[in-house]
């Protein structure tokens, strides 16, 4: 084999390298933001020709998983000393309807992996921020704490944010202040709701990738950096984003999500 091909071989594995730790980074900083992270990921996943775009998001949540263990370690010990708690019984409630609705959208959810909806669930989400952050604006004695109805909502809407695109903090959060909740415990509550569904996804998607025998078509080295990336990048910047999410005015989220939609449509 000459010099030249292998140059070409080594110059397609590094850019591959570099396009998987960019979407690392990407991961980090947009989970704890209501703008869709695995929107994103699909979105810049196609704009980089990465392939296996499913695999590398679920890899990659896994990894802010991770990040969000580290950062709200206190109140998962607290839940697992007292599975009985208001808070742990909320999070079951939470769970249930997100894996109804999830496991009966799920083959349409993995077809929209291949970015052809995306602009429509960017749009979705800039649409459920601006009519919560209406909502908020004229709820201004909201409950402190979250209820068992307004659990049951958010898990409701995270069921739905299995369509890249559709941001799953976006939507529970958007749930829970349509239902009357603060918006600082609607922040951390969806990111504590994001735990067994992320573990649930992997373990789903490891068992689909067995079952069909199939070979991930991704660079492994480049999968671990953007691993790593991506867990270090949402540790340091989880408690800013809770708290910016937290303060922040939803609409300028919305104003974004228009502005990346219409991008979508442009690029994809």
């Amino acid at each position: 084999m000459s010099f030249f091909v292998y140059y070409i071989i080594l110059k397609g594995v590094y850019v591959e390298v570099l396009a998987l730790i960019f979407l690392g980074l990407l991961q980090g900083l947009t989970e704890f933001l209501p703008i869709s992270s695995s929107g994103h990921l699909v979105l810049f996943g196609n704009l980089f020709h990465v392939e296996e775009t499913l695999f590398v998001s679920i890899v990659l949540h896994c990894a802010t998983l991770l990040s969000v263990i580290v950062v709200l370690r206190k109140e998962i010990w607290f839940m697992l000393r007292h599975p009985f708690s208001h808070e742990s019984i909320n999070l079951m409630l939470a769970t249930i309807p997100t894996c109804v609705i999830a496991l009966t959208l799920l083959p349409f959810a993995s077809q929209a992996f291949n970015g052809k909806f995306l602009g429509v669930s960017f749009l979705i989400s800039a649409f459920l921020l601006f009519i919560a952050e209406r909502k908020k604006s004229n709820e201004p004695f909201a409950s402190k704490q979250i209820a068992a109805k307004e659990a049951l909502f958010m898990g409701l809407a995270q069921g739905l944010a299995i369509f890249p695109g559709v941001s799953r903090s976006g939507a529970t959060i958007s749930a829970g202040l349509y239902m009357g909740a603060d918006k600082k415990k609607c922040a951390k509550f969806s990111f504590l709701m994001s735990l067994p569904i992320i573990v649930l996804s992997l373990f789903m998607e490891i068992y689909q990738i067995s079952t069909a025998e199939q070979t991930i078509a991704v660079s492994y080295l480049g999968l671990a950096l953007a691993f790593l990336v991506a867990f270090i990048a949402g540790t340091l910047s989880i408690k800013l984003m809770i708290k910016l999410t937290s303060n922040s005015n939803l609409k300028y989220f919305s104003a974004y999500l228009v502005l990346i939609a219409i991008a979508s449509f442009v690029i994809l």
